[in-house]
């Protein structure tokens, strides 16, 4: 991480007098800050890094405020408390940042204090982009981080904070997660991701991932992320310390830096465009169809509609025993003629229905039917069926009515896009609401084609002779 954030800045690693800082809001005892500080150290002896922190846990912070003691940096710039609701640094901005936030940790406990700055600061707040699902704050540490990047005019700041894969792609588009990921993208912040060996860490043996980000993009990184693979690229450990199985060594290291340096597609590199990321959710409807038969048992089932039941019991027993005479073996392909002849028989018998009664035997005698005819509204409009109802992910740049044209209509008879209002975006107003994902596995995915089936059978043939010399020498005995 020290390597990716410090491989853009020139200045620092040769120029005499080179002053920089450096922050991170969950430091712990402060390995990050003393990695940095050594680095810079070792490339330019005449640079200086003033490193600040904030952590939480008491013991961590003693620990690394002595540290820091040590190093001869000054033990005030490590502060106590959560970053989240106890800023030790508001207002202050950094040129670089680093972070190894925990993962899958509750904010519950904060929640409230984050909720409010969220909604009354927006984005003049920490966290104006969204709020994450409540059992992972990681990417709250990331938008608490931006907040605190200098202005381009001041040359900007970078960034680096490792995650594990949920960031990627949790949450539809209405959720936390894909706004800050839009947030993100649509103001081209994110220069890469690498996605790290599993068993790299002492307590999860799950997969990470660096998201490296610059408020202050190189020309050539602008309008672009680069994913590099680096999971395969570790070496086994004599032995394992919990979790911890895989270790990277400073080649595989240099090899990640060199990688990102050089900005290139390869077989472990791939540079995407950011709109690529992005994705218009629509709504697909079809046709409600129904058939309707007035049977003993559909009848009956009148009573769990509350809205029959709340009738009178004279008025109930008076819709059903007119109900009965309809024949039960007739079935109605149309509702409007079904629901004619329904209105005819109460009309009939001096029964005054409510339209709430006439839906609920429409609920309680019809049943979906493929093959039946269209439900329409008053208007003559089609009635969608809730559970046909579907939705299409439209990347962005395709002309959502022909991607319906092409990928749905020919597969959905007479389906429809729904063009209500809650189904635009909240920010651009367009058809379509608006998500962002990162799939990292779908750039990098191998395809292996499947044996031949003659190779398969041969070895189905060879077992099924083993079972019959089996079964031979069994009969033999």
């Amino acid at each position: 991480m020290v390597n990716l954030i410090f491989s853009e800045d020139d200045q620092i690693l040769t120029e005499g007098g080179a002053v920089r800082t450096l922050y991170d809001p969950a430091c712990g005892t402060g390995g990050m800050l003393s990695v940095a500080e050594d680095h810079v150290r070792a490339m330019n002896g005449d640079a200086s890094l003033h490193v600040y922190g904030q952590e939480l846990n008491p013991e961590s912070y003693a620990v690394c405020n002595s540290d820091m003691l040590l190093k001869g940096q000054d033990p005030e710039n490590i502060a106590y408390g959560n970053s989240f609701t106890n800023d030790g640094f508001e207002g202050r901005t950094f040129d670089y940042m680093l972070s190894n936030p925990p993962f899958g940790v509750s904010w519950k406990k904060v929640k409230e204090e984050i909720e409010r700055e969220h909604e009354e600061k927006g984005f003049a707040g920490r966290f104006g982009a969204g709020t994450p699902r409540v059992n992972d704050g990681s990417m709250l540490f990331l938008q608490h981080m931006l907040s605190k990047r200098k202005d381009t005019d001041e040359g900007g700041s970078r960034l680096a904070i490792v995650f594990n894969g949920s960031p990627l792609f949790n949450g539809g588009p209405n959720s936390g997660e894909s706004a800050i990921r839009r947030w993100i993208l649509e103001n081209d912040w994110l220069e890469a991701i690498v996605g790290l060996p599993e068993n790299l860490f002492y307590n999860t043996g799950i997969r990470t991932y660096i998201w490296v980000l610059s408020n202050d993009k190189p020309e050539e990184r602008k309008g672009k992320t680069q994913l590099i693979d680096a999971r395969e690229l570790y070496e086994e450990m004599d032995e394992s310390l919990g979790e911890k199985r895989h270790k990277l060594t400073e080649e595989h290291i240099s090899e990640i830096t060199r990688i990102f340096g050089d900005l290139d597609d390869n077989g472990r590199s791939k540079v995407v465009d950011n709109q690529e990321f992005g994705y218009r959710r629509i709504v697909i409807d079809r046709p409600l169809r129904l058939r309707f038969r007035a049977t003993e048992e559909a009848i009956e089932s009148l009573d769990d509609e509350r809205a029959f039941t709340n009738r009178d019991e004279e008025v109930q027993e008076g819709i059903k025993a007119a109900l009965g005479e309809l024949d039960s073996d007739e079935v109605w392909m149309d509702r409007e003629a079904f629901m004619n002849e329904v209105e005819l028989t109460l009309n009939m018998k001096g029964l005054d229905v409510r339209n709430s009664v006439y839906n609920a035997i429409e609920r309680a005698l019809g049943e979906r039917d493929p093959e039946a005819e269209i439900c329409r509204d008053g208007n003559g409009n089609p009635e969608h069926d809730t559970d046909l109802r579907e939705k299409e992910r439209v990347p962005l740049g395709t002309d959502i009515r022909e991607y319906f044209e092409e990928e749905v209509a020919p597969y959905s008879q007479n389906a429809w896009i729904n063009e209500s209002s809650k189904y635009h975006d909240d920010q651009d107003g367009a058809l379509g609401v608006v998500g962002y994902e990162i799939k990292f596995e779908k750039y990098f995915h191998k395809y292996t084609p499947p044996r031949p089936v003659s190779e398969i059978n041969s070895e189905i043939s060879e077992v099924e002779n083993e079972l019959v010399d089996m079964l031979n020498s069994l009969t033999e005995k």
